[in-house]
């Protein structure tokens, strides 16, 4: 997973360094709208299928990895507006929920866990006089830092539980690649113009129901059945994610004609 997309300047969580450091809430996400698509772990796919396109994506079938696309077109986000508000009453990944924090792999060589809390410190909610602590008086955790590192630590578990369902569907070969090509109607009867999304894979419906019996119990006891079927039924929210970016492009236009 790209750990460090959305993160400026990185640095590790230092009770010294940042002893004072406070963190107030910021009405917004503008971090995150660039990003065309995150990283999302399965646990996730039930709630997001509701709202997101899952699909998987990645260099080889044996690389990919789950992703909800939230744009069409690069450095977009469909979901989060011009003020950075993402869209009322729709999934937000966690990817996108445990910023500014990061859980990350320490230097080779360093003692103590294999991974260690990042911030981003060039976060605009960080300060030295308002918001909530981030250590109190004593050095300790604030209950606000004790909850973000344990939302970092069941994140990271889902992660691990994600890449073993990634490898089940590798190993049973359930996968195959799947170009989405799009075309955009013109305007005053010029023909318009496609958007294609390539590199990106699915599960194969006619493998899913070949698998032998022993392979689909072991998938059902394991709990993941359901995410094949959650990403499955998510496919058809390209449409919604169409119709989002024909609601952007009309606003561009819209703008566009006004400055004119």
């Amino acid at each position: 997973m790209a750990e460090v997309l959305f993160y400026e300047h990185p640095v590790p969580l230092n009770r010294t360094e940042h002893k004072d450091l406070r963190l107030k809430g910021v009405p917004n996400v503008k971090f995150a709208m660039n990003a065309h698509s995150v990283p999302l772990t399965g646990v996730e796919f039930g709630i997001a299928a509701r709202d997101l396109l899952i699909v998987f994506g990645g260099t080889s079938m044996a690389e990919a990895g789950p992703m909800a696309m939230l744009g069409l077109r690069q450095n977009e986000n469909l979901y989060v507006d011009a003020d950075g508000r993402w869209a009322a009453d729709t999934y937000i990944p966690a990817f996108v929920r445990r910023y500014p924090f990061v859980l990350a792999e320490k230097p080779a060589g360093q003692e103590g866990d294999d991974f260690t809390v990042f911030l981003d410190e060039s976060y605009e909610g960080f300060n030295a006089s308002e918001g909530e602590r981030l250590f109190m008086e004593d050095g300790s955790d604030s209950e606000m830092l004790s909850k973000a590192v344990g939302f970092l630590g069941e994140f990271q578990q889902n992660i691990a539980r994600t890449k073993w369902f990634m490898e089940q569907l590798v190993k049973h070969d359930l996968l195959e690649p799947r170009n989405i090509r799009l075309q955009k109607d013109g305007t005053d009867g010029k023909e318009g113009r496609s958007i294609n999304l390539n590199g990106l894979f699915v599960v194969s419906e006619e493998k899913l129901r070949a698998l032998d019996e022993k392979v689909t119990h072991e998938l059902l006891r394991e709990g993941v059945l359901g995410w094949i079927y959650a990403h499955l039924l998510s496919l058809i929210n390209i449409d919604r994610l169409a119709q989002r970016l024909d609601v952007r492009e009309q606003a561009e236009a819209a703008a566009g004609a006004t400055k004119n």
